[in-house]
């Protein structure tokens, strides 16, 4: 509440691990910049420099990052080749080279295949969104910074992280729109949880990939509880040329979790299914993000949830507190089974750090007494961290304070008359 990277696998491969990869090249770098002053006909300098931009706006996340990697360290073992004779000697080159190797290694990169290339004439892609801007670049002659990459999730009772980072839970019953833009549209169905509660959750996704150039015709995906295919609609897995794959789905647990890769769009979709309830996390560029019209601002994703179908209160569920329970709906329902200590210790075996996600496990248990919603929290938090891009914005914490804030500003507020009238008194004087 307030404000505050796709998968190989359950789990995304850790995005440090491509860091360290960069970071590596990036060593070299700067080692070799004093060094090759030394050896003025070698180019190692320049052939790591080449793969450092290969590779600095891959996203380990990404489906096609293996594919890409590989290449540039193909297009670097060449440079080093070509450089093997002049270079005879510098340190830094033998460094590369062994680092090369063991890069390939650890990859399952080939000695043979395609390599990055640094020709200007480059081959324009238009289903392949992340080239989209090194065209510009070789066509412009300018450099262009990477594209913007925004996250929205939608897990439990329902909680929602909109794209601009801002936590909430709502009622939302029935159909709304997540994302309506002119590439993509994204619409789910609530149902209330528990009778006589105005808690929901999610029992169906509709998703919309609108027509693109000659990337994709349209393609209709649908989700509802236990019926969580891994295909479109029209029985097909994949949109445009089939060599291409410019969007397809990919199975990852038989009907618990899917995901949808639209590299034409720069977008992935992670769908899963746990206990009776689905959950969905969506990464994807902020320039098509923003490219609707003004009919279409309705999207929970990018204006979050109206007022009035808001539970959360400015911003603080309202959790159990001093150790009795607020009465909201169901929070103080006697049937959940769970008191605030249980309900903390179940979440917390899961989540050990306490930020939204974790409190948001409370209140479901306390809410629902279902224990589903625990591996719900504990999911989208993991969906955070494969699909988002920033690190230092994966976890939100709620406003501290709560109701005390409104009584430390009320004794601050009667602090200041009292000063006023003291200074008043002896002006007066």
């Amino acid at each position: 509440m307030g404000s505050a990277a796709p998968s190989r696998g359950a789990r995304a491969e850790p995005p440090l691990a491509a860091l360290r990869l960069l970071l590596s090249a990036l060593g070299l770098l700067l080692l070799g910049a004093g060094d090759c002053q030394l050896h003025t006909s070698c180019g190692i300098q320049k052939c790591t420099t080449d793969f450092v931009s290969f590779t600095s706006h891959l996203n380990v996340a990404l489906e096609d990052f293996d594919l890409e990697f590989c290449k540039a360290l193909r297009a670097y073992s060449v440079c080093t080749y070509r450089n093997s004779k002049v270079c005879r000697g510098n340190l830094v080159y033998h460094s590369a080279v062994l680092g090369i190797g063991d890069l390939m290694t650890q990859r399952n990169c080939t000695k043979d295949g395609p390599t990055s290339s640094t020709n200007p004439e480059m081959t324009y892609d238009p289903c392949n969104y992340s080239g989209h801007t090194e065209v510009r670049e070789h066509q412009g002659g300018e450099k262009t910074p990477p594209p913007t990459y925004l996250f929205c999730g939608l897990f439990g009772d329902p909680h929602l992280r909109t794209f601009k980072d801002h936590f909430q839970t709502c009622k939302t019953e029935g159909s709304w729109p997540l994302i309506d833009n002119n590439y993509l549209s994204v619409q789910v169905t609530n149902v209330p949880v528990i009778p006589g509660s105005s808690a929901t959750a999610t029992n169906k996704i509709t998703i919309i990939f609108k027509s693109y150039q000659d990337c994709t015709d349209q393609k209709v995906y649908q989700a509802v509880t236990d019926d969580l295919p891994a295909a479109f609609v029209d029985g097909t897995t994949s949109g445009g040329d089939g060599n291409t794959r410019s969007l397809h789905i990919v199975e990852k647990v038989s009907g618990k979790y899917i995901e949808m890769h639209a590299r034409y769009i720069g977008t992935t979709v992670y769908i899963r299914q746990l206990g009776q309830y689905l959950t969905l996390a969506i990464r994807m560029p902020q320039e098509l993000v923003m490219a609707y019209e003004e009919s279409q601002d309705l999207q929970l994703c990018v204006n979050g949830c109206p007022s009035s179908e808001r539970i959360d209160q400015s911003g603080n569920l309202p959790l159990p507190v001093v150790g009795r329970l607020l009465t909201w709906g169901a929070a103080a329902h006697p049937r959940s089974g769970y008191t605030l200590e249980t309900a903390t210790t179940k979440c917390h075996e899961k989540m050990l750090v306490k930020d939204i996600y974790f409190h948001s496990c409370v209140f479901d248990l306390l809410t629902t007494g279902d224990a589903n919603f625990t591996a719900a929290a504990h999911s989208a938090l993991q969906d955070v961290e494969a699909l988002h891009p920033s690190k230092e914005h994966w976890h939100i914490f709620p406003r501290s304070g709560g109701g005390n804030v409104g009584r430390d500003s009320k004794f601050f507020v009667s602090l200041g008359l009292l000063c006023l009238i003291l200074v008043a008194y002896l002006c007066g004087d």
